[in-house]
């Protein structure tokens, strides 16, 4: 098994309003010698905003916002901003997160040029209902789970609104495959991918239509192992290396416990990310130590984001739904691992 470091919880919630009831599931980038962190900040009522922190290297907090950085502007994000990511594509920065406005939770992205000024581009999945989802896919071979992650109990509509099919963890590859943008996206119970779309305006009520319809054929993971039986979804950006993508994703298995999510790791061909090419067997990391075990969701290791310094892999990740925490790992160590696990060296 890889030897993974946990490094420690790097910061936790404040006594300032909005981040006095947690701090979780950061987006990172690096520049040089420094790290930017953009976190989720949750404030009581569990309203999220997007804070953010300067590391000087990949653990030494340097700089802290005392307000956040980015907030609810729209009425589709009126109940928070959720789980951001962020990769840097040709001078521009895309900052992915779920915006919630307290009945539905979408993937919407905002782009920066300067990681100050951000032009919030809305909703970028679809915006229908299970019903509709399920009538488009109705010649798709998908998951009997889909159904029931996804009909919310048959429920249509809440506080006068209707009730959609949450579609989140938009995670955007790092540079354009093909001179074209390519992203995982999490309909549960497994990982999506969208590939060939020359601009985020592309995404529209037709091309989703024409999306679903092979839906099957947009599966780029499923859930395969004990610790992932329940479903799984993205976590930190891709990370390109000569033998692949490397993903770090989150897998989530139904224990008596409760839900138990764990890191994972796994890479994708590098020309077709739709290949599969290895998936570690067992968690690459998991709930252990108290500060993971026990918060405001329990039993929560959350990826979703890294910073990588020589060959340590400094994955950032929210620990039980109320702080952040850091762990290490080689990361060529890692990539070796995978490769002793790949899918044709299964038995």
């Amino acid at each position: 098994m890889i030897a993974v470091k946990k490094e420690g919880i790097l910061i936790q919630k404040t006594e300032l309003n909005f981040e006095n009831e947690g701090v979780l599931n950061p987006a990172i980038i690096r520049d040089g010698d420094y790290v930017h962190l953009f976190y989720r900040a949750v404030s009581l009522g569990n309203f999220s905003s997007i804070g953010y922190c300067k590391l000087k290297g990949p653990l030494s907090v340097e700089i802290r916002d005392i307000a956040p950085v980015i907030v609810s502007e729209f009425s589709y994000e009126s109940h928070g901003l959720e789980d951001p990511r962020i990769v840097k594509i040709e001078n521009i920065y895309y900052l992915s997160y779920t915006a919630y406005d307290g009945v539905n939770a979408l993937g919407t992205m905002a782009t920066s040029t300067d990681l100050v000024n951000w032009d919030k581009k809305g909703i970028i999945v679809p915006q229908i209902t299970y019903d509709e989802f399920n009538a488009i896919t109705s010649n798709n071979k998908i998951n009997e789970k889909y159904f029931r992650y996804n009909n919310h109990e048959g429920v249509t509509k809440k506080q006068g609104e209707k009730v959609l099919m949450w579609d989140k963890n938009i995670i955007l590859f790092p540079r354009k495959i093909d001179d074209k943008y390519v992203f995982l996206h999490r309909i549960k119970p497994d990982v999506q991918i969208v590939v060939a779309v020359k601009s985020l305006e592309e995404l529209n009520p037709q091309f989703w239509k024409n999306y679903f319809i092979k839906f099957d054929e947009c599966i780029v993971m499923k859930p395969k192992y004990e610790h992932e039986a329940s479903y799984i979804g993205g976590g930190c950006p891709p990370i390109e290396t000569k033998l692949g993508w490397l993903i770090i994703y989150h897998g989530v298995q139904d224990t008596i416990k409760g839900f138990v999510y764990s890191a994972c790791a796994a890479l994708l061909d590098l020309k077709n990310p739709m290949k599969e090419i290895a998936r570690l067997p067992y968690p690459l990391f998991k709930p252990e130590l108290i500060w993971e075990l026990k918060g405001e969701v329990n039993n929560v290791c959350f990826p979703t984001g890294t910073a990588l310094f020589n060959d340590t892999l400094y994955i950032y990740y929210g620990a039980a739904d109320e702080r952040i925490g850091t762990a290490s790992v080689s990361i060529s160590k890692l990539l070796e691992e995978l490769m002793l696990n790949t899918l044709k060296n299964e038995k």
